[in-house]
């Protein structure tokens, strides 16, 4: 359900013995850049088992990243059982700032990203000026700063996840009793980022279609912040059932040397003396994504290096990395980074 109006959409944790209140639809908020950011016209409510303040373990708070200039950026909140998700598109390449804090933890997804200049501060951490950002992720802990200032080259979109951590302490499904949440960032982790995304883009283009589909990526993203923080991350080198080191240097270099070209999983299997069937799970595992999707990332991204190039034609550039046809080269380019060719180059040059 799709709607411009700033109607209360509360979510909250009683005092049950799960992290999920009673099941909900989630609901989408539309926020047009220019209107007011600083004040979230909804409420978070959450339980603190261990709770310090005077009068009650239950403190409403606004979790909302805070953005400014808030005309700057396009924001559409959905709100579900166990999780705020907030998807912020900005709308034009000024100076701008991103600052929270709040008894929640929060998880950014970048999909794209760079800044001419910047830095990014997240209390506990030393400071980031890492330029390009784009696919990487952040997290904050409950009750630590967070504070990005940039000055971006390209049009910014980010996935902000928020989430109660009394939730993720007190459910026995998670296993995630006495974990302590560390910050982190500028981090990668393939399985983390490709749930998160994949939950940002059901809520986006379906709505309440899917709610339990909803609703259990929901709980897989929080097993697998639990997992990242219990040292049992997908960004390791090598996961259980995933490839091994020559394994993913052997693919990946084959892949390299032939972006241009079809590949098919049978060749890329025997490169890893496995069986398709095996080869696609392992695969999976260590790189977040199936290899199809993997050799059209790497597509995209060479293709944004020549681009940096400006002699080269658009077309030309598309021919390079494997597009018959500079229509089916912008579609791609713009379904990746939000993005056509023509305007990446612009925003870079």
């Amino acid at each position: 359900m799709l709607t411009n109006s700033l109607s209360t959409n509360a979510m909250s944790y009683a005092r049950r013995p799960s992290h999920l209140a009673q099941p909900v639809a989630p609901t989408i908020i539309e926020r047009p850049a220019g209107s007011r950011h600083d004040k979230w016209s909804g409420s978070m409510q959450i339980y603190h088992p261990d709770t310090h303040y005077h009068r009650s373990s239950m403190e409403v708070v606004d979790p909302i990243v805070k953005i400014s200039p808030p005309d700057i950026a396009n924001r559409r909140t959905a709100t579900f059982p166990g999780i705020i998700t907030e998807i912020v598109e900005t709308t034009r390449c000024d100076r701008m700032e991103f600052r929270f804090r709040a008894p929640v933890h929060l998880l950014a997804v970048y999909e794209h990203g760079i800044r001419h200049k910047g830095a990014t501060y997240i209390e506990g951490l030393p400071t980031s000026t890492l330029r390009d950002f784009g696919r990487k992720l952040i997290f904050v802990p409950a009750g630590h700063e967070y504070h990005d200032w940039q000055e971006p080259r390209v049009l910014t979109r980010v996935v902000f996840f928020y989430l109660d951590p009394a939730g993720l302490a007190i459910n026995p499904d998670l296993g995630s009793t006495n974990i302590s949440f560390a910050p982190r960032l500028f981090f990668e982790d393939g399985g983390l980022r490709e749930t998160a995304i994949r939950l940002a883009t059901l809520i986006e283009s379906s709505g309440l279609e899917h709610r339990l589909y909803v609703e259990a990526l929901g709980v897989v993203l929080a097993q697998d912040l639990v997992r990242l923080n219990s040292g049992n991350s997908s960004a390791e080198p090598y996961a259980r059932g995933g490839l091994a080191a020559w394994q993913q240097r052997a693919v990946v270099a084959y892949i390299e040397d032939r972006l241009a070209e079809s590949i098919s999983l049978a060749t890329l299997a025997q490169r890893a003396r496995l069986s398709s069937y095996h080869f696609c799970r392992a695969f999976k595992k260590s790189f977040g994504m199936p290899p199809h999707r993997y050799h059209k990332s790497r597509r995209i991204e060479r293709a944004k290096s020549l681009l940096v190039k400006p002699a080269a034609s658009i077309t030309d550039i598309g021919l390079a990395v494997g597009f018959s046809e500079a229509s089916s080269f912008t579609a791609a380019f713009r379904k990746a980074t939000g993005l056509t060719p023509s305007s990446y180059r612009r925003s870079i040059g």
